[in-house]
């Protein structure tokens, strides 16, 4: 059984900073890109940043782009999101999401996600 479990959300105020954590478990994580999205209050669900399997190339949404940081640990079986210079506009729940694509077939697993909350 897939787990994904983020942690590290919380309540900051705006300009701090935030690292967020997601654990994998029940997969072979090294062969998974991984991702993070984000889904604020009454919007959809939106890509935020993504990090290849061996961790050689990242990619970042524009809104969040210079702010931002994927990493992942291999040995761990951990993805991180560093969050620098939070405003009140990135307030939203944080969800990590693991994914491949094998001969057409796409394997897509996601966490139950952690509330990042930017207020003063």
């Amino acid at each position: 059984q897939v787990q994904l479990v983020e942690s590290g959300g919380g309540l900051v105020q705006p300009g701090e900073s935030l690292r967020l954590s997601c654990l994998a478990s029940g997969l072979t994580f090294s062969n998974y890109d991984m991702n993070w999205y984000r889904q604020a209050p009454g919007k959809e669900r939106e890509w935020v940043a993504r990090i290849s399997s061996a961790g050689g190339s990242t990619t970042y949404a524009n809104s969040m782009k210079g702010r931002l940081t994927i990493s992942r640990d291999n040995a761990k079986n951990t993805v991180y999101l560093q969050m620098n210079s939070l405003k009140p506009e990135d307030t939203a729940v944080y969800y990590c999401n693991a994914g491949k694509v094998v001969f057409g077939r796409t394997y897509s697993y996601w966490g139950q996600g952690t509330q990042v909350t930017v207020s003063s």
